[in-house]
């Protein structure tokens, strides 16, 4: 993207917005934010029940969207329309690193230190995890299924149909509806358009509020013990506001300022697995456990990924698994979008294949550093972290306690307080550009939102999960957000699909008939 405010000419920005797709979803949030805040039981009943159905009564849905998207990733990549360059530029725009580091923060944020530390806990008491043989093997195993393969060809398929749709087709008008044009033709510009503009919008809220409500106490927490200062809900909205003045500081430099935050939040997170990996004295375990888990998902890939529990003798995919892909599917609103966006002169090949290879290597590398120093912990009986967890469920409680074993404790928690809100910061720099871009009713290829819709949606991203901090919800609820807003995203992630074949397949005739290479 290269750097401008005015987008259109001398016409004025108020009549270059989409009002309707920024106005609703405003007004929507502050609605909802009331709500979860003066009537925090009724809400979180309310969406509890919703859950259930779409993940007890639907959930197979969700399974085979994942399975269907990771499948389909790799039809792309190695058929014919691998070989479609996004773009008629010589060389991409950004470097393997800056591209890599850009694509695995964005896609991220915070969680991943968070459940890369804790989440073998929350299987530790499944029954399902016994009986396939323990933690020592399945409760490493499990968390690189549900941050493996499989979350990332959501991803990856979508960042190629917007590549496909931005760079290749050069359409102005980027939004979710936009690249349903080639099935939905004249009707994207009618109000089912607007439904599914709408429908990107709030799942992008709902992502946004479940990733910092999520694991903003964690970085509270971590403060709180470095800095000797009481915790409570003053102190994690004082830092949601740190992080929010970071990454609209970021944002308000365009693409620039994105680059050079995701470079140094790169070198953060490999600095906190360093401190760990040697810090913590066992990397021979770290290690070995990493490549049995590995091994265990390679061999059982399948299973794990079409094992729906029909008797309901666990309701282990219910809990986890269909959260999981739920979870993944809210952040394809703005994340392939971001993706593909800054993959110009990358071939669609390239960028599935290098999309997977830069973010399994970052999740499973947190995962098998962090996730098993942590296990370890608990199988050698240096902490009874389970024990811990059991008897006040505090999961930033345990991470912390899990952090305090390492040498210059506090400095360890700095560093991961650091690293969290570098993490924040560059995830919601690209949902910022992403989201600024649909209050436009069309916007040039390769143009940026103007400064002050920037501004805007840094400052309204924020108010939902104050909101869930104050309502105090539980992570059921917090999980119920993200399976709600899932279900119609997954529809129309099906029909972006269709639309990209459809539109590709063209593409690549005219080529033929142009006798182009």
């Amino acid at each position: 993207m290269k750097q401008t405010n005015d987008t259109s000419g001398a016409q004025p920005l108020r009549k270059q917005l989409d009002w309707i797709t920024t106005v609703i979803p405003f007004v929507c949030i502050l609605l909802l934010c009331i709500l979860f805040v003066v009537f925090p039981d009724s809400s979180g009943n309310v969406i509890s029940s919703i859950r259930y159905f779409l993940g007890d009564e639907l959930g197979s849905c969700y399974l085979l969207i994942g399975l269907g998207m990771f499948l389909c990733s790799l039809y792309i990549a190695f058929s014919r329309y691998g070989s479609i360059r996004l773009g008629n530029l010589e060389k991409p725009r950004y470097s393997s690193f800056q591209w890599g580091s850009m694509m695995f923060t964005a896609g991220l944020a915070a969680d991943i230190l968070f459940y890369s530390l804790c989440e073998w806990i929350l299987y530790a008491g499944e029954s399902r995890i016994e009986s396939m043989g323990g933690i020592q093997d399945w409760a490493s195993t499990y968390p690189l299924f549900h941050w493996g393969p499989i979350p990332w060809s959501f991803y990856m398929v979508l960042a190629a149909a917007f590549g496909f749709m931005l760079h290749v087709r050069r359409r102005s008008k980027q939004k979710y509806s936009e690249a349903c044009r080639p099935i939905l033709g004249k009707y994207v510009d009618g109000p089912a358009g607007k439904l599914i503009d709408l429908t990107a919008v709030f799942a992008l809220l709902a992502g946004t509020a479940t990733t910092f409500a999520l694991a903003t106490p964690l970085l509270s927490m971590a403060i709180s013990t470095v800095f000797h200062i009481p915790q409570s809900n003053l102190l994690t909205i004082l830092i949601l506001a740190l992080i929010c003045l970071v990454y609209t500081f970021t944002v308000y430099f365009g693409m620039k300022g994105v680059a050079r935050l995701a470079a140094s939040c790169t070198y953060l997170f490999f600095a906190l697995l360093l401190y760990v990996f040697i810090g913590g004295g066992h990397p021979r375990y770290i290690i070995e456990t990493g490549i049995t888990a590995v091994g265990n998902l390679v061999q059982n890939f399948i299973g794990l990924s079409t094992w729906t529990d029909a008797l309901r003798e666990t309701s282990f995919p219910q809990n986890w698994t269909i959260f999981y892909w739920a979870y993944w599917m809210v952040w394809c609103v703005a994340t392939p979008f971001f993706i593909g966006s800054i993959s110009g002169g990358r071939t669609i090949r390239q960028t599935i294949l290098g999309g997977y290879f830069w973010g399994l290597a970052g999740t499973f590398t947190s995962f098998i550093v962090l996730g098993n120093y942590s296990l370890n912990l608990q199988v050698t009986g240096a902490a009874d972290l389970i024990g811990q967890y059991a008897a006040g469920g505090n999961l930033y409680e345990v991470i912390i306690s899990v952090m305090q074993t390492l040498p210059l404790a506090r400095i360890g928690l700095l560093l991961l307080a650091v690293t969290m809100i570098a993490f924040y910061a560059t995830s919601f720099d690209s949902i910022t550009m992403v989201a600024a871009t649909y209050s436009y009713k069309s916007l040039a290829p390769g143009a940026e939102p103007h400064r002050n819709i920037r501004l805007f949606w840094a400052v309204m991203l924020i108010l939902f999960p104050i909101a869930l901090i104050f309502s105090e919800n539980s992570m059921a609820n917090l999980q119920s957000v993200s399976i709600i807003a899932a279900f119609p995203v997954g529809i129309i992630m099906l029909l972006i699909i269709g639309s990209f074949f459809k539109d590709a397949d063209a593409y690549l005739r005219e080529k033929k008939e142009r006798k182009e290479p």
